[in-house]
């Protein structure tokens, strides 16, 4: 099996369980952890029946890495990840032939929670916490917004957006954000795909073309997703604030 240095997969049946795991970076998102995605994507979307997304305990992801973007900034490269390979992954969870499950512990904030809204299936322990950070450092969510509009509705995605302050597994569940949750999760887990093995990869295949087709917004919006995401993220004075947090730890509020 292949080995990554971003995420660690395992294999029971049909069932693909795919952990984010940079622990030394918060779980956050960089070029790698993108394209090690995608190359599992590649490889197994095609065999797999299940694909389970998980974190850390303390944190399931918390969005684009900043340090690398400071340190891309500092060797005099000014850009931010390019926007389309992820949106790309997030379309094929919400797609792709097989059932995607998000089990989110800890922090799911920014990019993660494009991870979470893009899964067909959301389950969560009693420690997990959504928010959209974006705002706060002149940025903006644009590529989650898609996913996360047609989950839980424009005015609860806009309040999020505009809050940027998390919210609790609790009301994630009476949003929508989040289909079940408890305390031992795990255990939820387990009995979700107890019941999800019995699904046949034909039968999930047609199901998930027939409901993307229903419902084209996802691609209809990646153009534009893409230009917003690529006009907040190649904005100097954003990208300046994101490299003095880093090194400073001082916020854009605070000057």
């Amino acid at each position: 099996m292949e080995q990554y240095d971003t995420i660690r997969i395992r294999f029971d049946g049909p069932i693909c369980m795919l952990q984010i795991n940079r622990p030394e970076a918060n779980n956050t998102i960089n070029d790698l952890l993108i394209a090690e995605f995608q190359d599992v994507l590649q490889r197994y979307r095609d065999t797999i029946t299940v694909l389970v997304i998980e974190g850390l305990p303390e944190v399931f992801c918390f969005g684009a890495d900043f340090q690398a973007i400071e340190r891309s900034l500092a060797g005099g490269e000014a850009k931010g990840q390019d926007p389309e390979p992820l949106y790309n992954i997030w379309l094929d969870l919400a797609t792709g032939p097989y059932v995607s499950v998000a089990h989110v512990r800890g922090k799911a904030n920014a990019g993660g929670m494009g991870f979470v809204a893009a899964c067909d299936i959301v389950l969560a322990n009693e420690t997990a916490i959504f928010s959209l950070s974006e705002l706060l450092f002149g940025l903006m969510p644009a590529c989650v917004l898609p996913f996360l509009n047609r989950r839980i509705g424009f005015q609860k995605a806009h309040y999020l957006t505009l809050m940027t302050q998390p919210i609790s597994v609790q009301k994630a569940e009476a949003w929508g954000l989040v289909d079940a949750y408890d305390a031992n999760s795990e255990n939820l887990l387990r009995k979700h795909l107890l019941r999800l093995r019995r699904l046949s990869k034909k039968g999930i295949t047609r199901y998930k073309r027939y409901m993307g087709d229903l419902d084209g917004s996802l691609a209809q919006a990646r153009t534009q997703a893409l230009a917003a995401n690529l006009e907040v993220f190649t904005d100097m004075d954003n990208l300046d604030k994101i490299a003095r947090y880093v090194t400073t730890g001082v916020f854009p509020w605070e000057e």
